[in-house]
């Protein structure tokens, strides 16, 4: 399950790294040659590793350098850099996902294929189980480099590495992350302003409450010894019922709620009158559903559990423990291997007693303030110029859209320049980073990088399915998409942005 779960996670991200159009001229390369003698002296450490990769139908020939980058004693920081024979001038480093960074070429492919320079990096731990994270207790200097040095690292080298290898500047630099990448791309952001002009953050897994929400999900349906556990068919009934109230809100009835905040189904509306059946839901359920929408907040008023959306119930199983075990395939986000950090090492707080002061003393941690990419105060960003793109899925069941939707609001209520320089979009009936019936397939490239050539902040994103089965616009927020009624609903301009409900 842990490997299924990696692998569709990294596969998610390389889905979210759409292609783009360039129109700047590229700069060529002498090819093998050139690599052989790539002057890799520039990333400051020794034992780096070239290697030229010929072009496929897929991908244009490129040279791959690999290193370890060591900012202080006991820091390794993996990184890979994909340079192709024709450069457009334009750098693209890229995120990773759960507790792990990526450097797999299937990350930078879309990347590559337009001429982009990639950066990559392991984020300072070698190892690809997104769940297994032991090691963030285990060495402070992995766990400062995963927090935030590594990207920055990566960057700065990166940069060095390509000016000096194609003998010129780079034009501009972005960042693109969803999940793990997401937090990384607001830290970036956020602790070092100067490093990319733009920067795409996706479902961003920003601070631990996305990982005590899980606890607190888990423990929510596995209460009063499980009667609050839910079935497959049980979350599909769940969800084929608020569909039935609340899809055709937007104008069109299609298997998607665009705007799950306005939706007012309640799960009291399927509980049984007599024994359960297929057809409703137990007491315990009814509770438990509606707990799972509520959120929960902590003594201090934040959310230590945040709230779960209507309309994508049938795929929550894949981040929460539905089944009422009070188990799920992430183990609390991995939050269970920290409580050495947190509590000690002879501790006595397990998954299943978390509670209201533990979740204080996680948020209140000397990790948490390392971690933790939170600060909404984005000046010295926008004042370098830099424009961010904020999106995430409104049936995300790992990190809630609510938390997007409250970052989002603090940037635009905080920094003047967030009207030109900022746009956050939400992507209804799509999952974590890609997946569900909505439309996750973005080019987000390309969307940034015709704001930044262009000057002109989009309203709209256009989205669509890879087998092609529908396109819908992704308008900015605070908008929704709706349906005008006529029209082929496959046709953005089918759909208007409307104020929300």
């Amino acid at each position: 399950m842990m490997r299924k779960l990696a692998a569709v996670s990294l596969t998610a991200l390389a889905l979210a790294a759409c292609n783009s159009s360039e129109d700047t001229p590229a700069v060529a390369m002498a090819g093998a040659e050139d690599c052989a003698a790539i002057d890799v002296s520039v990333l400051g450490v020794e034992g780096a590793s070239t290697n030229w990769v010929e072009a496929t139908e897929e991908l244009p020939a490129f040279c791959e350098v690999s290193a370890t980058l060591s900012p202080a004693e006991g820091s390794t920081i993996g990184v890979v850099y994909r340079l192709p024979e024709a450069w457009n001038g334009k750098l693209l480093g890229l995120g990773g996902g759960g507790w792990a960074g990526n450097i797999t070429l299937q990350s930078a492919s879309d990347g590559l294929s337009k001429g982009y320079a990639t950066m990559q990096t392991d984020g300072g731990n070698a190892g690809t189980d997104v769940w297994n994270n032991s090691w963030v207790a285990e060495r402070p200097e992995s766990a400062t480099d995963f927090s935030h040095r590594a990207i920055h690292e990566m960057t700065v080298a990166g940069k060095a590495l390509a000016n000096a290898h194609y003998g010129q500047a780079h034009q501009r630099a972005y960042f693109q992350g969803c999940s793990t990448g997401g937090r990384m791309a607001l830290m970036e952001a956020q602790r070092y302003p100067t490093d990319y002009d733009a920067i795409i953050a996706g479902a961003p897994v920003y601070t631990l409450q996305v990982q005590t929400s899980a606890v607190f999900r888990n423990q929510t349906f596995a209460a009063n010894g499980g009667a609050g556990g839910f079935t497959p068919e049980d979350l599909q009934l769940v969800q084929t019922s608020v569909l039935a109230l609340c899809d055709a809100a937007d104008g069109l009835a299609d298997g998607i709620v665009n705007d799950p905040a306005s939706c007012s189904w309640e799960p009291a509306s399927l509980q049984c009158e007599g024994a359960k059946d297929a057809s409703c839901l137990s007491s315990g359920q009814v509770t438990a559903m509606q707990a799972a929408y509520d959120g929960r907040r902590a003594s201090d008023g934040s959310w230590m559990m945040h709230p779960m959306r209507r309309g994508g119930e049938a795929g929550w199983a894949f981040f929460v423990g539905t089944d009422g075990t009070g188990n799920d395939p992430t183990g609390g986000g991995g939050l269970a291997n920290l409580f050495p950090l947190f509590f000690g090492e002879n501790n006595r707080v397990k998954l299943g007693n978390f509670n209201d002061a533990n979740y204080l003393g996680v948020r209140g941690s000397d990790f948490a303030e390392m971690y933790e990419a939170k600060n909404a105060d984005l000046s010295e960003f926008f004042a370098n110029g830099g424009r961010l793109m904020l999106w995430h899925g409104e049936s995300d069941p790992g990190p809630s859209p609510v938390g997007s939707n409250e970052y989002a609001e603090a940037v635009m209520s905080g920094n003047p320049a967030a009207a030109s320089q900022f746009r956050y979009f939400t992507l209804p009936g799509v999952g974590h980073c890609a997946g569900g019936p909505g439309a996750d397939m973005v080019d987000y490239v390309a969307a940034m990088d015709d704001w930044v050539e262009s000057g002109t902040a989009p309203e709209r994103l256009i989205g669509s399915k890879l087998d092609g089965s529908i396109t819908r616009p992704h308008c900015a927020w605070p908008n929704v998409a709706r349906f005008e009624g006529e029209g082929d609903a496959n046709d953005p301009d089918s759909w208007s942005c409307v104020p929300r409900t």
